[in-house]
């Protein structure tokens, strides 16, 4: 009787455990960068803020998850072979800009894609969650046959689903095609979705009237930024050429960008800003040498520091409240119009793949979209 006592016990407080952790999306993003990719690649960088930005509706118990991200390249001549032509281009991490910086650092070549091994790399070097509850997705896109190279993409099926890992799959062709290519096998077996996108076809740009406003408290935003010690200046420097990249693609992106940046716990930079770093329990303002702080906190008692962090996060909040409020008539415009779109045209491209099934497997397993 003991014995029964104790393990109902062990499994209660291993459920609240569980329970009162804080949820994680993590995805993997394998995308093929061989010489016919470049559109793939383009509508990528053209969707990248609109994924960060479905991701962070979702919510558990009311939180926003941690959002963990990385980027795989594969089926690029100008990789090692004896690597089966594969790189990480970045691991799972949560600094969007540095995410933002590989991506648009990515060049294709022709090359030879081997889908089963690139997947087994994501398996086997991140560090992929333990909870059941954490949402774990592979997303890999090409056009080649989903069986080619020296790993069987059905093994590398079984251990992501030991993972509690889900393989999507997007291949850059026509429906059938991708079928007899076994990019929906590649897909069903480890239970993730299957889509076919025109890699070709241009994103779907949606320019509203709020765009302009939300760009306009972009600046002011990024004001409310103050990097410290030699990071800080790095970060600063890479958060403004982000920007730019998001703009190089359209308005409609970088404000995509913008909201993204304007919501708390989404867009986090403790490791480099003041004011994000504040929030650690381990932070401590006394520490940090003069010559490290920006000009404004130079000159200045810890204690005129702290109150200093405090009234720049309250300007901070001004304008995430601002942004907030823009983003939400901009998304219900965007609704709209996409409806429209979607009745007399087909409106998918890898983005809005990435983004559905997203949403989809989120509420399967209890995440509720805000």
């Amino acid at each position: 009787m003991k014995k029964i006592f104790l393990t109902t016990v062990l499994v209660a407080i291993t459920s609240l455990s569980l329970f009162a952790q804080q949820r994680k999306v993590q995805l993997a993003i394998l995308f093929d960068t061989s010489n016919s990719m470049d559109g793939l690649i383009d509508q990528a960088k053209s969707r990248i803020w609109s994924i960060v930005n479905e991701v962070s509706t979702l919510k558990y118990n009311g939180n926003t998850p941690d959002i963990e991200i990385a980027i795989y390249q594969y089926g690029n001549d100008g990789l090692e072979a004896s690597q089966n032509y594969i790189q990480q281009v970045v691991g799972l991490t949560s600094d969007l800009d540095l995410i933002s910086q590989r991506l648009f650092g990515l060049r294709t070549n022709g090359g030879s894609e081997f889908c089963g091994a690139v997947i087994g790399k994501s398996l086997s070097d991140l560090s992929w969650s333990n909870s059941p509850l954490d949402l774990k997705m592979i997303y890999i896109a090409g056009n080649e046959s989903f069986a080619q190279g020296p790993v069987d993409y059905k093994e590398m099926c079984k251990k992501a689903a030991a993972k509690g890992v889900f393989i999507n799959t997007i291949f850059c062709g026509n429906y059938n095609t991708g079928v007899t290519l076994f990019w929906k096998d590649g897909a069903t077996c480890s239970e993730g979705d299957y889509f076919n996108i025109d890699s070709d076809k241009a994103v779907v740009q949606i320019d509203t009237p709020y765009d302009k406003d939300i760009m306009s408290y972009n600046d002011s935003l990024n004001g409310t930024y103050y990097g410290y010690g030699s990071l800080g200046r790095e970060k600063k420097a890479m958060q403004s050429a982000q920007d730019g990249n998001a703009m190089s693609k359209s308005v409609n992106v970088a404000t995509e960008r913008t909201v993204a940046k304007s919501k708390t716990g989404v867009y986090k930079n403790s490791s480099w800003d003041l004011l994000d770093a504040s929030e650690e329990d381990e932070f401590k303002i006394s520490e940090i040498k003069e010559d490290e702080l920006p000009k404004i906190f130079k000159g200045k008692t810890d204690a005129e520091k702290k109150v200093l962090i405090e009234q720049k996060k309250v300007e901070r909040q001004v304008y995430q409240k601002k942004i907030a409020v823009l983003a939400q008539k901009r998304q219900k415009f965007i609704d709209v119009e996409r409806k429209k779109l979607a009745a007399v045209d087909q409106v998918d491209d890898f983005g809005t793949s990435v983004n559905k099934s997203i949403e989809e497997r989120a509420e399967k397993i209890g995440f509720k979209k805000e």
